[in-house]
């Protein structure tokens, strides 16, 4: 079988991120533009919804992706893996490039999608960014959301780590549904002080396609400066959770 290149691992890295995107932005949108029915009627799921489909789409976006890339899918599993699975740091840069272009391109075709939906909903624009990007519930604590962020996204790699560890011996196969639970989880645990973005790409490419579409309220032009919360903030939190597996767990199993 012929070994792909690092065009094929960044097509892939492309894909599986548009692929999040398409699902969750998805889901996002069927909920805010189709949810509302009669003054306090809750259809189409509401949260639920929201969590799972962000989830069945982490879960294919790793099915499609992982022979190929290791469907890495998020800048904050790319830099932990560089840091403490030796993963070429030559790679890093191109491979958060396709995954922030990927987030970028399933979120511009969902806008595309239900582009009537928006015109109707919200013609102006001014309150609808949130389907593709986050935003923090308390703006006058960017703390909160900073922490928030730190935490699920430690979640996310403290079980990453684990799931995919050799000397845990999990069928291959298995990966992307626990990892699909594992963002279920941290959506259902995590998903309100900043919408849980636990991955720069799935925040920063979708935040850009607000801007571009003239989006109001959008985090990155409108002065309010959210935009880096869930883009540092990931990153610091995916260090620390790998770190954690390593210290505490990895470094007491047995080796295969």
């Amino acid at each position: 079988m012929k070994t792909p290149g690092l065009i094929a691992e960044l097509i892939a890295e492309f894909l599986g991120t548009a692929v999040i995107l398409v699902f969750g932005a998805g889901v996002c949108a069927m909920v805010v533009l189709f949810g509302t029915g009669t003054p306090g009627e809750v259809v189409n799921g509401g949260y639920t919804n929201i969590i799972f489909g962000w989830a069945i789409g982490v879960t294919m976006g790793i099915y499609l992706a992982a022979r190929v890339s290791g469907a890495h899918l998020n800048p904050a599993v790319t830099l932990a893996l560089a840091v403490f699975r030796g993963f070429p740091w030559r790679k890093v840069i191109p491979y958060s490039l396709a995954q922030t272009l990927g987030a970028f391109a399933g979120a511009a075709l969902v806008f595309a999608n239900y582009r009537p939906a928006f015109a109707k909903f919200d013609p102006w624009l001014e309150k609808t960014a949130g389907i593709f990007t986050t935003f923090p519930a308390f703006p006058n604590l960017p703390q909160a959301g900073f922490l928030d962020q730190v935490i699920g996204t430690g979640l996310l790699l403290l079980l990453v780590l684990a799931i995919t560890d050799e000397r845990n011996a999990l069928p291959g196969w298995l990966t992307p549904v626990l990892i699909g639970l594992v963002v279920l989880g941290i959506g259902a645990s995590f998903g309100a002080l900043h919408g849980y973005a636990i991955n720069p790409a799935r925040d920063l490419g979708p935040r850009l396609i607000t801007v571009l579409a003239g989006f109001k309220k959008n985090g990155l032009t409108d002065a309010s400066g959210v935009f880096w919360v869930p883009i540092v903030a990931p990153l610091v939190g995916g260090l620390l959770g790998a770190g954690l597996y390593d210290l505490g767990i990895r470094r007491w199993l047995p080796r295969p």
